[in-house]
Protein backbone atom coordinates (compact mmCIF):
# COMPACT_ATOMS: atom_id res chain seq x y z
CA UNK A 1 0.00 0.00 0.00
CA UNK A 2 1.19 3.21 -1.17
CA UNK A 3 1.88 5.24 2.06
CA UNK A 4 0.11 8.94 2.00
CA UNK A 5 2.57 11.63 1.49
CA UNK A 6 2.04 15.36 1.04
CA UNK A 7 3.58 17.93 -2.01
CA UNK A 8 6.60 19.03 0.08
CA UNK A 9 7.42 15.12 1.43
CA UNK A 10 7.20 14.00 -1.89
CA UNK A 11 9.45 16.76 -3.65
CA UNK A 12 12.12 15.76 -0.41
CA UNK A 13 12.17 12.35 -1.04
CA UNK A 14 12.65 12.73 -4.43
CA UNK A 15 15.73 14.81 -4.52
CA UNK A 16 17.71 12.62 -2.34
CA UNK A 17 17.14 10.56 -5.20
CA UNK A 18 18.71 12.95 -7.50
CA UNK A 19 22.18 12.79 -5.95
CA UNK A 20 23.91 12.48 -9.95
CA UNK A 21 21.73 15.52 -10.92
CA UNK A 22 23.02 18.98 -11.30
CA UNK A 23 19.84 20.07 -10.84
CA UNK A 24 17.82 18.08 -8.08
CA UNK A 25 15.30 20.17 -7.26
CA UNK A 26 14.45 21.67 -10.59
CA UNK A 27 14.11 18.04 -11.90
CA UNK A 28 11.59 16.66 -8.99
CA UNK A 29 9.49 19.82 -9.46
CA UNK A 30 8.78 19.78 -12.77
CA UNK A 31 8.36 15.92 -12.45
CA UNK A 32 5.27 16.59 -9.86
CA UNK A 33 3.95 19.63 -11.70
CA UNK A 34 3.62 16.98 -14.90
CA UNK A 35 2.11 14.51 -12.40
CA UNK A 36 -0.71 16.89 -10.96
CA UNK A 37 -1.15 18.82 -14.27
CA UNK A 38 -0.14 21.99 -12.23
CA UNK A 39 2.40 25.10 -11.52
CA UNK A 40 5.74 25.37 -9.75
CA UNK A 41 3.69 28.13 -7.93
CA UNK A 42 0.85 25.69 -7.02
CA UNK A 43 3.28 23.43 -5.73
CA UNK A 44 4.86 26.02 -3.44
CA UNK A 45 0.91 27.68 -2.63
CA UNK A 46 0.21 24.10 -0.95
CA UNK A 47 2.96 22.51 0.28
CA UNK A 48 0.30 20.24 2.43
CA UNK A 49 -1.34 18.40 -0.38
CA UNK A 50 -1.67 15.32 0.02
CA UNK A 51 -0.84 13.40 -3.15
CA UNK A 52 -3.76 10.66 -3.85
CA UNK A 53 -1.95 7.21 -3.95
CA UNK A 54 -2.45 7.11 -8.34
CA UNK A 55 -0.49 10.14 -8.55
CA UNK A 56 2.01 9.14 -5.73
CA UNK A 57 2.57 6.26 -7.51
CA UNK A 58 3.29 8.05 -10.89
CA UNK A 59 5.47 10.38 -9.43
CA UNK A 60 7.54 7.52 -7.58
CA UNK A 61 7.50 5.65 -11.09
CA UNK A 62 9.03 8.91 -12.99
CA UNK A 63 11.34 9.48 -9.72
CA UNK A 64 13.26 5.99 -10.40
CA UNK A 65 13.17 6.37 -13.70
CA UNK A 66 15.00 9.53 -13.58
CA UNK A 67 17.43 8.43 -10.84
CA UNK A 68 18.39 6.20 -13.94
CA UNK A 69 19.24 9.24 -15.96
CA UNK A 70 16.39 9.08 -18.25
CA UNK A 71 15.88 12.78 -19.71
CA UNK A 72 13.09 14.70 -18.27
CA UNK A 73 11.87 15.90 -21.54
CA UNK A 74 11.27 11.67 -22.41
CA UNK A 75 9.68 11.51 -18.59
CA UNK A 76 7.18 14.68 -19.37
CA UNK A 77 7.25 14.19 -23.05
CA UNK A 78 7.70 17.89 -23.22
CA UNK A 79 10.59 20.62 -23.65
CA UNK A 80 10.50 24.66 -24.43
CA UNK A 81 12.48 25.72 -26.74
CA UNK A 82 12.29 29.42 -28.39
CA UNK A 83 8.81 30.10 -26.99
CA UNK A 84 7.24 27.48 -28.05
CA UNK A 85 6.49 24.42 -25.87
CA UNK A 86 6.83 21.18 -28.02
CA UNK A 87 6.09 17.68 -27.98
CA UNK A 88 9.35 15.73 -27.38
CA UNK A 89 9.53 11.24 -27.86
CA UNK A 90 12.47 9.13 -27.82
CA UNK A 91 13.03 8.89 -31.49
CA UNK A 92 13.86 12.69 -31.23
CA UNK A 93 17.15 14.76 -29.87
CA UNK A 94 15.44 17.11 -27.25
CA UNK A 95 15.68 20.57 -28.19
CA UNK A 96 18.29 22.79 -26.57
CA UNK A 97 18.73 25.93 -25.48
CA UNK A 98 21.59 26.48 -27.51
CA UNK A 99 20.43 25.72 -30.76
CA UNK A 100 18.48 28.57 -30.34
CA UNK A 101 21.24 30.51 -31.64
CA UNK A 102 20.37 29.19 -35.25
CA UNK A 103 17.05 31.01 -34.76
CA UNK A 104 18.64 34.45 -34.00
CA UNK A 105 21.30 34.16 -36.52
CA UNK A 106 18.23 33.26 -39.06
CA UNK A 107 15.98 35.87 -38.43
CA UNK A 108 18.91 38.84 -38.69
CA UNK A 109 19.93 37.51 -42.27
CA UNK A 110 16.92 38.84 -43.76
CA UNK A 111 14.56 41.75 -43.25
CA UNK A 112 11.06 40.90 -41.18
CA UNK A 113 9.17 41.73 -44.59
CA UNK A 114 11.24 39.82 -47.08
CA UNK A 115 9.39 36.44 -48.04
CA UNK A 116 12.16 33.84 -47.71
CA UNK A 117 12.24 30.31 -48.43
CA UNK A 118 14.01 27.77 -45.61
CA UNK A 119 14.74 24.41 -45.23
CA UNK A 120 15.16 22.68 -42.02
CA UNK A 121 17.21 18.95 -42.39
CA UNK A 122 17.06 17.12 -39.81
CA UNK A 123 13.96 18.64 -38.34
CA UNK A 124 13.16 16.24 -35.53
CA UNK A 125 10.55 17.64 -33.08
CA UNK A 126 10.24 20.55 -35.50
CA UNK A 127 11.91 22.88 -32.89
CA UNK A 128 13.97 24.95 -35.75
CA UNK A 129 11.46 25.38 -38.57
CA UNK A 130 8.69 25.84 -36.17
CA UNK A 131 10.76 28.40 -34.28
CA UNK A 132 11.56 29.87 -37.18
CA UNK A 133 7.65 30.02 -39.24
CA UNK A 134 6.29 30.96 -35.74
CA UNK A 135 8.47 34.05 -35.76
CA UNK A 136 8.20 34.38 -39.67
CA UNK A 137 4.80 34.02 -40.77
CA UNK A 138 5.25 35.43 -44.01
CA UNK A 139 8.27 32.84 -44.68
CA UNK A 140 7.27 29.33 -46.23
CA UNK A 141 9.37 26.63 -44.29
CA UNK A 142 9.81 23.14 -45.58
CA UNK A 143 10.95 20.74 -42.44
CA UNK A 144 13.05 17.55 -43.61
CA UNK A 145 13.76 14.18 -41.76
CA UNK A 146 14.79 10.64 -42.79
CA UNK A 147 13.06 9.34 -39.45
CA UNK A 148 8.84 8.70 -40.24
CA UNK A 149 8.49 9.05 -36.24
CA UNK A 150 10.00 12.34 -36.22
CA UNK A 151 7.82 13.76 -39.32
CA UNK A 152 4.80 12.90 -38.06
CA UNK A 153 6.04 14.38 -34.00
CA UNK A 154 6.70 17.51 -35.85
CA UNK A 155 3.71 17.39 -37.82
CA UNK A 156 2.02 16.84 -34.31
CA UNK A 157 3.90 19.90 -32.60
CA UNK A 158 2.58 21.84 -35.62
CA UNK A 159 -0.79 21.61 -35.17
CA UNK A 160 -0.55 22.06 -31.90
CA UNK A 161 0.85 25.59 -32.41
CA UNK A 162 -1.58 26.06 -35.15
CA UNK A 163 1.78 26.97 -37.25
CA UNK A 164 0.26 26.35 -40.79
CA UNK A 165 3.45 27.93 -43.35
CA UNK A 166 5.15 24.71 -42.80
CA UNK A 167 5.71 21.64 -44.79
CA UNK A 168 7.28 18.51 -44.21
CA UNK A 169 9.20 16.19 -46.29
CA UNK A 170 10.39 12.85 -45.57
CA UNK A 171 13.72 12.11 -47.03
CA UNK A 172 17.60 12.74 -46.64
CA UNK A 173 19.49 15.94 -47.01
CA UNK A 174 18.16 17.60 -49.50
CA UNK A 175 17.34 15.72 -52.58
CA UNK A 176 13.47 15.21 -51.42
CA UNK A 177 13.13 19.09 -51.58
CA UNK A 178 10.64 20.64 -53.40
CA UNK A 179 12.28 21.96 -56.93
CA UNK A 180 12.98 25.46 -56.81
CA UNK A 181 15.75 27.44 -54.62
CA UNK A 182 16.09 28.87 -50.54
CA UNK A 183 16.90 31.91 -49.29
CA UNK A 184 18.32 29.45 -45.94
CA UNK A 185 19.00 26.12 -45.77
CA UNK A 186 19.31 25.35 -41.77
CA UNK A 187 20.50 22.37 -39.79
CA UNK A 188 21.09 21.00 -36.47
CA UNK A 189 22.97 18.13 -37.50
CA UNK A 190 24.81 15.34 -36.05
CA UNK A 191 28.34 16.58 -35.26
CA UNK A 192 30.03 14.04 -32.30
CA UNK A 193 32.44 11.71 -32.81
CA UNK A 194 32.06 8.12 -32.64
CA UNK A 195 34.57 7.45 -30.07
CA UNK A 196 33.67 10.65 -27.76
CA UNK A 197 33.29 9.77 -24.58
CA UNK A 198 30.54 12.40 -23.91
CA UNK A 199 28.04 9.86 -25.57
CA UNK A 200 28.13 8.14 -22.00
CA UNK A 201 27.39 10.75 -20.52
CA UNK A 202 24.10 12.62 -18.95
CA UNK A 203 21.19 12.88 -21.58
CA UNK A 204 23.06 11.93 -24.74
CA UNK A 205 22.98 8.37 -23.65
CA UNK A 206 19.35 7.94 -24.47
CA UNK A 207 18.89 10.12 -27.43
CA UNK A 208 18.96 8.66 -30.40
CA UNK A 209 22.59 7.81 -32.04
CA UNK A 210 21.90 8.68 -35.61
CA UNK A 211 20.85 12.14 -34.08
CA UNK A 212 24.04 12.56 -32.85
CA UNK A 213 27.06 10.81 -34.25
CA UNK A 214 28.09 11.16 -37.33
CA UNK A 215 31.42 9.28 -37.73
CA UNK A 216 35.07 8.87 -36.99
CA UNK A 217 35.81 13.13 -36.28
CA UNK A 218 31.89 13.87 -36.26
CA UNK A 219 32.31 16.12 -39.77
CA UNK A 220 30.71 13.34 -41.64
CA UNK A 221 27.19 14.84 -42.24
CA UNK A 222 28.72 18.66 -41.82
CA UNK A 223 30.49 17.72 -45.10
CA UNK A 224 27.54 16.10 -46.93
CA UNK A 225 25.49 18.23 -46.40
CA UNK A 226 27.78 21.37 -47.45
CA UNK A 227 28.37 19.50 -50.67
CA UNK A 228 24.87 18.87 -51.59
CA UNK A 229 22.99 21.95 -50.66
CA UNK A 230 24.57 25.16 -52.62
CA UNK A 231 22.91 23.86 -55.76
CA UNK A 232 19.62 24.51 -54.28
CA UNK A 233 20.02 27.88 -52.27
CA UNK A 234 19.50 30.99 -54.36
CA UNK A 235 22.58 33.24 -54.97
CA UNK A 236 23.09 34.95 -51.92
CA UNK A 237 21.35 32.48 -49.63
CA UNK A 238 22.61 31.05 -46.80
CA UNK A 239 23.50 27.43 -45.41
CA UNK A 240 23.44 27.72 -41.53
CA UNK A 241 25.07 24.82 -39.43
CA UNK A 242 25.23 24.27 -35.90
CA UNK A 243 28.78 22.48 -34.47
CA UNK A 244 30.13 21.18 -32.20
CA UNK A 245 32.27 24.17 -29.69
CA UNK A 246 35.58 22.69 -30.95
CA UNK A 247 34.98 22.25 -34.62
CA UNK A 248 34.58 25.86 -35.58
CA UNK A 249 37.64 25.79 -37.87
CA UNK A 250 37.18 23.06 -39.63
CA UNK A 251 34.09 23.65 -40.68
CA UNK A 252 34.86 26.81 -41.65
CA UNK A 253 37.61 24.89 -44.19
CA UNK A 254 34.48 22.70 -45.52
CA UNK A 255 32.04 25.25 -46.21
CA UNK A 256 35.29 27.46 -47.96
CA UNK A 257 36.37 24.38 -50.11
CA UNK A 258 32.26 23.04 -50.83
CA UNK A 259 32.42 26.57 -52.23
CA UNK A 260 30.27 29.22 -49.86
CA UNK A 261 32.06 32.50 -49.43
CA UNK A 262 32.50 35.07 -46.16
CA UNK A 263 31.32 32.14 -43.41
CA UNK A 264 30.43 33.99 -40.09
CA UNK A 265 30.94 31.94 -36.82
CA UNK A 266 28.92 33.06 -33.80
CA UNK A 267 29.44 32.15 -30.25
CA UNK A 268 26.66 30.35 -27.97
CA UNK A 269 26.11 32.09 -24.34
CA UNK A 270 28.74 30.07 -22.89
CA UNK A 271 31.16 31.91 -25.38
CA UNK A 272 31.65 28.83 -27.59
CA UNK A 273 31.64 28.81 -31.06
CA UNK A 274 28.58 27.19 -32.09
CA UNK A 275 27.30 28.20 -35.42
CA UNK A 276 28.62 29.38 -38.83
CA UNK A 277 27.02 30.41 -41.67
CA UNK A 278 28.28 30.63 -45.31
CA UNK A 279 26.93 32.40 -48.27
CA UNK A 280 26.44 31.20 -52.02
CA UNK A 281 28.35 33.50 -55.10
CA UNK A 282 26.37 36.04 -56.50
CA UNK A 283 26.32 34.65 -59.97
Amino acid sequence: MIKATTISQALKDAIKQFAASPTPGLDAEILLEHVLSQTKAYLYAHPDKVLTPVQHQQFVELVGQRAQGIPIAYLTGRQGFWDLDLLVSKEVLIPRAETELLIEIALQLFPAEKACMVADLGTGSGAIALAIAYERPNWQVIAMDNSTAAIALAKRNADRLKITNIAFVLGDFCESLPERKFDLIISNPPYIASNDPHLKQGDVRFEPKSALVAGEDGLEIIRKIAAIALPYLKSDGYLLLEHGFDQEPQVRDILLQAGYVEPVTKQDLAGHPRAIYGKKPSL
